[in-house]
């Protein structure tokens, strides 16, 4: 059942934020373009990788923390294993690799706006609600946890 919940939060959530909202800002023709000729196929790569963090994240939630990556069905243990040992946001570095990845496929410019605002985005959700609610969840081994893992750039 974790799973369906899951696979149903991936088809809405990064589903719209990572496929629909991009395939609409490069069907609309907004915005400039660039043409990288041959390298643009670079943008596999951020893509690829990209979406290997978001689904191994979301492996983790589900085997290791027992609940899904939706905030309205999270976790219920503390996940601090796999990509969670280097960086506590893995999953929205993920989705930002993605959008460089797309952009560069494109050649549309508006994208790396777009990324930029999810990037504000993801770090005003983190520190107004996120933190907040882990830190009152799982107290003093989250704050353990965020002394030890930075927020967003991976410590190796």
């Amino acid at each position: 059942m974790i799973w369906l919940r899951t696979a149903l939060f991936t088809l809405l959530v990064p589903g719209t934020v990572l496929g629909l909202l991009p395939f609409a800002l490069v069907a609309s023709g907004v915005g400039p373009r660039f043409d990288l000729g041959i390298w643009r196929w670079a943008g596999a790569l951020p893509l690829g990788l990209g979406l290997v963090v978001i689904f191994w994240c979301f492996g983790d939630f589900i085997r290791r923390g027992r609940g899904t990556p939706a905030p309205y069905d999270p976790p219920r243990d503390l996940v601090i294993v796999g990509l969670y040992r280097y960086v506590r946001n893995p999953q929205y570095l993920g989705v930002a690799m993605v959008v460089v990845g797309e952009a560069m496929l494109t050649g549309v410019v508006v994208l790396f706006g777009y990324g930029a605002l999810l990037a504000v985005a993801y770090h005003l959700f983190v520190t107004r609600y996120e933190e907040p609610t882990l830190r009152r969840i799982f107290g003093e081994a989250y704050a353990r946890y965020c002394e030890a893992v930075p927020r967003w750039v991976p410590r190796f």
